[in-house]
């Protein structure tokens, strides 16, 4: 199945790069991961030690590979000591839909908070009402964030925000959703904006909804986006983004899931058995869900 704005293969293949599940085997040179332990992993793998990984940028490592073909009963993760992360335990069943959303969308929208450079008492806009921006609004939440406005068009997606903790929702798009955030904070605009979807609109909404001296923490994946010099010039936001280092963010994350401090596994609204993969891609594509969770 081919959904829009991706590229098209011409043979079968394994895809996904989300996982977290059950250590069965290491290889010899693998020291602190053991058989048995439940483990998560990021898209990247990275060996946690290279100059880019000390300085919190795991997804910009030095030997990092790219770990695809999760959506499957088994996956070789390399450079496993650097990768994965162990759970305190092996967890219980209600865990892992939220223990799973660590692996990316979570990492991810933490790192959009993070990027945007969140803090208490700020108000936050959040362009996107995916997996990533939901979380991303939770996360907001986590770092103490006054305000949070979400800018979603669907009834179930800013349900779940409110229930992660937006403020308000703005449903207007592109010029009219900047002028409604431009509204809403008396006319300077949000402190931090998560930008979580990658297209040219979003990307402009997100950096004309930002105050001057304000952050813009993008995350969503750009296709066809391109920023205009002298607009961004004189705009006097702050612009970070890019892969999110979430093995950076492991070890924090697992502890607020274990220790039942946030839930963002909520935004798992079908579960679906592996064989039914491409029926899960299809509702997600037509927005009758927000995220499929598979199990072999």
């Amino acid at each position: 199945m081919v959904l829009p704005r991706h590229q098209p293969v011409t043979e079968p293949a394994p895809i996904g790069h989300e996982y977290c599940g059950i250590v069965e085997e290491v290889g010899r040179a693998v020291t602190s991961i053991k058989p048995g332990q439940f483990v998560i992993g990021s898209f990247f793998a990275s060996d946690n030690t290279c100059p880019n990984c000390q300085a919190g940028y795991p997804s910009s490592c030095q030997h990092k590979e790219f770990v695809g073909g999760a959506q499957a009963s088994r996956l070789r993760v390399p450079l496993a000591d650097g990768t994965l992360v162990a759970t305190p335990d092996v967890p219980s069943d209600d865990l892992i839909p939220s223990l799973l959303t660590l692996s990316d969308v979570m990492g991810t929208g933490w790192f959009a908070a993070d990027a945007a450079n969140v803090k208490p008492g700020t108000t936050v806009a959040v362009v996107g009402d995916g997996a990533v921006g939901l979380l991303g609004v939770l996360s907001a939440k986590q770092m103490g964030a006054e305000r949070i406005i979400a800018m979603s068009r669907h009834e179930s997606r800013q349900k779940l925000a409110r229930e992660f903790g937006a403020t308000e929702i703005v449903t207007e798009r592109g010029d009219e959703g900047v002028a409604r955030i431009k509204e809403l904070t008396k006319g300077i605009g949000a402190d931090a904006v998560l930008e979580c979807v990658g297209t040219q609109e979003s990307m402009m909404q997100a950096i004309r909804s930002t105050r001057p001296g304000g952050s813009v923490g993008y995350v969503g994946v750009p296709h066809g986006v391109e920023l205009n010099g002298s607009e961004l010039f004189f705009a006097h936001v702050h612009l970070h983004g890019g892969p999110a280092p979430v093995r950076r963010f492991l070890p924090a994350l697992i502890d607020l899931v274990w220790n039942g401090k946030i839930n963002p596994g909520k935004v798992f609204d079908l579960t679906l058995p592996l064989e039914q993969v491409a029926k899960g891609y299809r509702a997600m594509d037509e927005r009758r869900a927000i995220k499929t969770l598979l199990r072999p």
